[in-house]
């Protein structure tokens, strides 16, 4: 088996949007936005801080079947009504045509119930396009909605969350003096992040506690670890803690580490990986799976055909759930969805843990003209059997759980466990309910 010198990037991919849009998953990191979490590019999609904002909905078709064009009467009568008969009574504050507009976008936006659909105002969207550009300090962790609240998906390995005790699965009721009720996941990351050696406090409600936590963390510069490897016996032990744009080249060099130890047993370890790239997805996955092997489905709905990544080809050796272990938990999310989903649908490998977080939607980020931009989901991913990943996310062949215990006193019995099925001993899968107990508080 050869081994590539350099990751595999793809080109630009062009849809029906689409100019040239760099390809990616959808994610956002409290420290600013991961490189890997929109398509980014231009579209035809453009309005001015003028009523030609409302003209440009009114020209859009309502659906694809139909060319009946909304009526803004009603919306101009109150528009007018307000204008003319509004009193200020709690506040001094008078908002400017301008304003008015971006909170009547953002109304039309929110109507649609998606988390990851979002108006960015020109403001925002210039922060936005700083953490994409990889221009930001933070605390080093990915934050999602479940459920309608703010919760963090994965704090990454040795950054200022995880030191200062962040956990998979903590929900963020303040930040700081704000309340996180109600707002958006963008809006929770612009109040997360800030410049390096300042203090952002987050009050936690964590699963098993009775009380909030309250948890300063000292914002610091991020830098995105990669890969680790390990050689335990006769188990070689490669985690992946995000597909960046480095990950292809690096876990392209774990495997070689991993045929020169002589090891003949694998775990592949995506835990509290938030995901990135989609092409370095189906590169990974390629070690794994014979040539043309479906590795993902992006599902566009009725708006086009389906869009099929297949494997490129690089497997190493013959695998199956018998020598190959994926460790997931509620912190895998998106790209590790998508390579633990794959490699369980095409039983070369057995999956322990617990369930995956669900993010498994894809999202374009819109320029506008006037600086503001729109955050649009426009497809699902799916996995080789077409399991949506949003649908609850992945659910682990053998369920063992991490309690909030164990984590802090290192104890890692998701690892140990995949360790002993690999040998050959016995693992007995846990239950929902065993779940429910283990988080339960200890009476007093």
């Amino acid at each position: 088996m050869s081994f590539d010198s350099s990751s595999e990037t793809r080109g630009p991919k062009k849809n029906g949007l689409g100019k040239g849009l760099g390809y990616a998953l959808a994610f956002v990191f409290a420290f600013g936005a991961f490189t890997s979490g929109y398509q980014v590019g231009q579209s035809d999609l453009s309005y001015s801080q003028s009523a030609s904002v409302f003209s440009f909905f009114a020209n859009k078709t309502i659906a694809e079947e139909t060319t009946e064009k909304p009526n803004l009467d009603e919306f101009w009568e109150v528009w007018d009504l307000l204008d003319s008969k509004f009193v200020t009574s709690s506040t001094t504050k008078v908002f400017t045509q301008e304003e008015r507009i971006q909170g009547a976008i953002e109304g039309l936006v929110d109507s649609y119930g998606d988390p990851y659909t979002v108006y960015l105002p020109p403001q925002e969207a210039t922060a936005f396009d700083e953490n994409i550009a990889g221009n930001f300090s933070g605390v080093g962790m990915e934050v999602g909605l479940q459920e309608g609240v703010i919760t963090v998906i994965a704090p990454l390995a040795g950054t200022p969350a995880e030191q200062a005790g962040i956990f998979a699965g903590d929900v963020v009721v303040r930040i700081d003096d704000t309340s996180t009720e109600g707002i958006s996941i963008d809006e929770a990351v612009q109040l997360i992040r800030g410049d390096k050696g300042t203090v952002v406090t987050l009050q936690i409600y964590r699963e098993g506690e009775t009380e909030f936590l309250t948890i300063p963390i000292t914002r610091d510069t991020i830098n995105i670890p990669t890969v680790k490897t390990e050689l335990i016996d006769d188990t070689f032990i490669i985690a992946l803690y995000s597909f960046n744009a480095v990950a292809e080249s690096q876990v392209n060099d774990a495997m070689r580490e991993y045929l020169e130890s002589g090891a003949e047993k694998l775990i592949f370890d995506v835990r509290g990986n938030p995901g990135g790239f989609l092409q370095s997805a189906v590169s990974i996955a390629s070690y794994f799976l014979p040539s043309g092997k479906v590795v993902a489905k992006e599902d566009f709905g009725d708006s086009e055909k389906d869009d099929i990544f297949r494997s490129r080809g690089r497997q190493i050796q013959i695998f199956n759930p018998k020598n190959l272990v994926v460790l997931v938990d509620k912190g895998s999310a998106s790209a590790a969805e998508i390579l633990a989903g794959a490699l369980k649908d095409h039983g070369v490998a057995t999956v322990i843990g617990t369930q995956t977080f669900g993010k498994g939607s894809v999202q374009e980020l819109v320029k506008l003209d006037d600086g503001s931009s729109l955050k649009v989901t426009v497809a699902r991913w799916l996995t080789p059997n077409g399991i949506s990943i949003s649908d609850g996310g992945l659910a682990p062949d053998i369920i063992i759980n991490r309690t909030a215990a164990q984590r802090v006193a290192r104890e890692d019995p998701q690892k140990d466990s995949a360790i002993r099925f690999l040998a050959g001993k016995e693992v007995v899968s846990e239950t929902i309910d065993d779940l429910l107990d283990e988080n339960k508080p200890e009476s007093e």
